[in-house]
């Protein structure tokens, strides 16, 4: 579960997921294994891997989710929460 690679094949699957039916959701989980990614390629979750003991895996599968929620949280912030698609009438057609 340490593998760079692995997480950025990750990342770009769900990239292609995310074009095929765009929703923002698989983007935010598509951001959080990128960033995951770029941790283990630049060597910065090392660190916290090595503090981890044991528990390496648990600790990145637990970072990925905090960062995938918070990718998602800042997409829905900048392009907005869908709403507004639903047309409602006041008047009938008919009267």
């Amino acid at each position: 579960m340490t593998a760079w690679w692995v997480w950025a094949l990750a990342a770009v699957a769900l990239g292609v997921v995310e074009v095929l039916a765009p929703s923002y959701l698989a983007l935010g989980f598509a951001i959080g294994a990128g960033l995951i990614a770029l941790g283990l390629l630049t060597g910065v979750l090392g660190a916290l891997l090595g503090l981890a003991g044991g528990y390496g895996s648990g600790v990145i599968l637990l970072l990925f989710a905090a960062l995938s929620l918070g990718a998602w949280l800042t997409l829905r912030r900048v392009f907005g929460a869908p709403g507004g698609q639903v047309r409602t009438f006041e008047d009938d057609v008919n009267d």
